[in-house]
């Protein structure tokens, strides 16, 4: 069936939209810092450069390497503890798994800001304020309980008689869970995982309670005192902001395909 031809251009108006932002922020990132002040400003940089670029990957790659390590590590844990937890739920049906699933809700609603301040305490008296493991637990807070309903939905379609089948082969919870139910749940990995890193990668208020005065600080801390130390130097500031963007848009390219198959196949139940 053809698609009518006003749905098509109201579809590109609105991608074009979207996107104006993201275009911008391109356009301001190659505009030189004499031609900032122009106006009207021009569409495309008359004089493109790369300074903005170059300045940032002279001063900013440190913060690149520790939000990569913060949310991989997020990543890695939100994984290990939700995985076997959706297991559980989906399969091995405990008792009270209803009220645990409305709870692992509720633990959607809780504003940031106020984890952030009863993870200050708790860390303080710890002692593990300004540290790396001390973010990627607390982003790992955020990202398990969404990631125990995810998987709960996809563990949940897999085929009892591929269980059953394992169970005849002398297999028991465990040994299914991990050469049954996990490969059956390659799309569910993928998308609580992809989401994962990118609440880690994104993450300002954890960082900016728990480890604004360590050694090893994410990138929004850096893009944020980069803003309050060069905040006429925009081509530098969007060149950052450029920068920034570039891990999480090429997960999100790789990765399309198996959270579109993860959304829909994870929406469906028997």
């Amino acid at each position: 069936m053809k698609r009518p031809a006003w749905r098509t251009a109201v579809g590109l108006v609105l991608t074009g939209l979207m996107l104006f932002p993201v275009y911008w922020m391109i356009n301001v990132s190659l505009t030189p810092a004499r031609d900032m002040r122009k106006s009207p400003p021009d569409l495309f940089p008359a004089s493109p450069t790369t300074e903005g670029y170059e300045r940032v990957l002279r001063e900013q790659l440190p913060y690149f390497g520790t939000s990569l390590l913060i949310a991989l590590g997020t990543v890695v844990l939100t994984l290990v503890l939700a995985a076997p937890a959706a297991y559980s739920l989906a399969k091995l049906r405990p008792r009270g798994r209803g009220p645990l699933g409305f709870i692992l809700l509720v633990a959607q609603m809780i504003p940031g800001i106020i984890m952030a301040l009863g993870f200050y305490g708790i860390y303080v008296g710890l002692g593990i304020t300004n540290s790396v493991w001390g973010l990627i637990f607390a982003d790992s807070t955020i990202a398990v309980p969404f990631a125990v309903l995810i998987l709960t939905s996809f563990m949940a379609v897999v085929p009892e008689e591929l269980l059953q089948a394992a169970r005849i082969d002398g297999a028991g919870p465990w040994r299914s869970f991990v050469s049954v139910v996990l490969p059956a749940s390659r799309n569910g990995l993928v998308t609580a995982a992809l989401f994962s890193f990118l609440w880690a990668w994104s993450d300002f208020v954890f960082a900016a309670t728990l480890d604004a005065g360590g050694r090893l600080q994410p990138l929004t801390l850096g893009i944020y005192r980069y803003i309050g130390n060069n905040n006429q130097e925009w081509n530098s500031i969007m060149a950052t902001a450029v920068v920034a963007s570039i891990p999480a848009t090429v997960l999100l390219v790789l990765a399309q395909r198996f959270v579109a198959a993860g959304i829909t196949t994870g929406a469906v139940k028997d």
